[in-house]
């Protein structure tokens, strides 16, 4: 049995640079225009997905685009540019999920000898082996399946398409419908989730009333709690403890969902899910997935769930109080430039005077943990105390961090000439 891909999501060019950093096999993009993620936080700029391509490949990895938009007619006036792009720097897979789309990439590459792989996405719902052999008949060298299936239902496809490569995903946001098919956000908000623009409506606090036809004047209003009613908010996908059961499947890729997340979340994620793949494959009778789920749980979530792995959910997988984390860590910041004697950290959250920084490296699951005793801003500001916190400004604020502080780290900080992730515990707040 080989080991599947681990896949990350790249929604910038630096979250692309921390997913590799830090474990994973593969990343995916948005291309923009044609993404289910239209946001700027969560598409690469167009003219710097040539040098990301050419980063990803320079490193032995690989880098998948998504084209996995509903498209309209006159959308498809676009994609001759797009596909001469995608012809001309190489990656190694698009993401469709239109038939449409689909049909209209599988002409070009016919005419202009394309050579990109055609994946299926999971907005397309493939949750049957007669749908992946649907697809591998109209060219398609992957499917990612719907994220309903259970178990049982992903083995069936695996023994009946032994041939076709298949992915889940094993982490991140569930959305509360149907493999994301969502017309809520675009009643309520204007924004249309099949469009890349979801407002997140079933994360919105609700209160229910009912009027009784006959007395329309009485309002019997239902209240769940004293927090109101969050009946749509479901927890977030984390297969960790469960890795063993989904590594056995026999699987292709693995992802991870997120291209809206932060660079921590990413560098995290990625860390966690390449040492528990690493070591169930060293040791499956050993292996204990504890030590992993302890640093997922430092993610930014809003409690966990199988989603639909082992069974149809039920209500313990929504997050009826709330839509706030449950972590109690913060993404600190990163360093973000190396000099002689220290590197320049840049503050994401706020930080206090004596807070524990824990630092995660990039090899292995070690952290270190540095106590900030004193905070040296790289630009301090005038007639401003800032001897006790420091938190970013609009453009972000940088601090220096001494190799010195680090006291019998020193060394080992100094041989990590990377980008290091941040986290701090909420003991402030």
């Amino acid at each position: 049995m080989k080991k599947p891909e681990l896949l990350l999501p790249a929604g910038s060019t630096e979250r692309l640079r921390c997913a590799l950093l830090y474990g994973a096999d593969a990343v995916y993009a948005g291309l923009h225009g044609f993404s289910l993620r239209s946001s700027e936080n969560a598409e690469i700029a167009f003219n710097d997905i040539k040098s990301n391509v050419k980063y990803v490949h320079d490193h032995g990895k690989k880098i998948y685009l998504t084209l996995n938009l509903f498209a309209k007619d006159r959308e498809f006036d676009k994609l001759p540019l797009i596909l001469d792009t995608v012809r001309e720097i190489e990656p190694d897979g698009l993401l469709i999920a239109d038939p449409g789309v689909f049909y209209y990439v599988s002409e070009y590459k016919r005419k202009n000898r394309l050579s990109t792989p055609l994946f299926v996405s999971t907005q397309a719902n493939v949750c049957s082996s007669y749908a992946v052999k649907f697809w591998q008949n109209m060219g398609a060298d992957l499917c990612v399946l719907a994220r309903e299936l259970g178990a049982d239902d992903i083995k069936i496809i695996r023994n009946e398409c032994p041939d076709m490569k298949l992915e889940i995903f094993i982490h991140g946001a569930m959305c509360i419908s149907y493999s994301g098919r969502c017309l809520m956000s675009a009643f309520m908000a204007g924004r249309s989730a099949n469009r890349g623009k979801c407002a997140h409506s079933c994360r919105w606090h609700y209160t229910a009333s009912l009027v009784e036809e006959k007395r329309p004047e009485e309002t019997y209003v239902m209240e769940e709690d004293e927090h109101g009613s969050y009946i749509m908010n479901s927890k977030d996908m984390n297969l960790m403890p469960y890795l063993a059961k989904v590594l056995s499947i026999g699987l292709d890729s693995l992802k991870i969902e997120g291209r809206n997340k932060s660079e921590f979340y990413v560098s995290t994620a990625a860390r966690a899910y390449r040492n528990a793949i690493d070591a169930w494959f060293a040791d499956p009778d050993g292996f204990d997935a504890t030590e992993y789920m302890n640093e997922l749980d430092t993610l930014h979530n809003r409690g966990y769930t199988d989603g639909f792995f082992n069974h149809a959910p039920d209500g313990s997988s929504q997050k009826y109080e709330h839509t706030q984390s449950t972590s109690a860590w913060l993404y600190a910041g990163y360093i973000k430039e190396i000099k002689d004697d220290g590197f320049v950290f840049a503050v994401k959250n706020k930080i206090f005077k004596n807070d524990n920084l824990v630092f995660l490296t990039p090899n292995g699951m070690e952290n270190i943990t540095l106590n900030v005793s004193g905070i040296r801003p790289v630009n301090p500001c005038k007639n401003k105390d800032i001897s006790t916190e420091i938190s970013p400004s609009p453009q972000g604020s940088d601090i220096i961090i001494r190799f010195s502080d680090f006291g019998k780290d020193a060394e080992i900080m100094k041989k990590q000439a990377v980008t290091l992730m941040v986290a701090r515990k909420k003991n402030n707040l």
